[in-house]
């Protein structure tokens, strides 16, 4: 559902900005911004770094991209 909300004006020149470095639309960079933050509040203690990391691995995962891992002979397997 689409709404509209009035923004600042500095937060809509940030997102143009961060959006055409990232190839993203200033509303879809203010989305990504918002997912972001609302996964770094319910994680408090992850960071930023990893949170990133694991939204690449998901989309890794929807999109097929995924590899078995095959234990050694040393390795445990749990």
């Amino acid at each position: 559902m689409a709404i509209s909300i009035e923004l600042s004006d500095e937060l809509v020149d940030q997102a143009r900005r961060y959006g055409h470095v990232f190839q993203r639309s200033t509303p879809k960079q203010i989305e990504y911004w918002s997912r972001i933050g609302q996964i770094a509040e319910e994680n408090p203690d992850l960071p930023y770094a990893l949170i990133k990391e694991i939204l690449l691995a998901d989309q890794e995962a929807k999109d097929g991209q995924l590899t078995s891992y095959e234990f050694g002979p040393n390795e445990p397997c749990r």
